[in-house]
């Protein structure tokens, strides 16, 4: 069972929980590196922008499909309508 937490506890904790290394050296003022990060976005934008690949024979056959009825059956319409739920259309 977890107890009842006294507010005026936790500055006590918090000092006692984080105490300092010795010898640290802080933070250096006055230096001279540069921690400035550069991307290139050029090549996220060529990416982006470039159609997804479309494999024809697949769709070929999913015309075929589509055209013969072949998809048309209860089991293909439940998973369909699953689908779109899912992931949206």
């Amino acid at each position: 069972m977890i107890e009842k937490i006294d507010s005026g506890q936790i500055p006590d904790i918090l000092e006692k929980s984080s105490p300092m290394q010795p010898n640290s050296p802080g933070a250096v003022p006055n230096s001279q590196e540069d921690a400035s990060l550069q991307v290139d976005y050029a090549t996220f934008i060529d990416t982006a922008t470039q159609g997804p690949q479309t494999d024809t024979e697949a769709v070929r056959r999913a015309e075929e499909l589509l055209a013969s009825g072949q998809l048309e059956n209860s089991q293909n319409v439940q998973e369909a309508a699953e689908d779109i739920v899912e992931f949206g259309i």
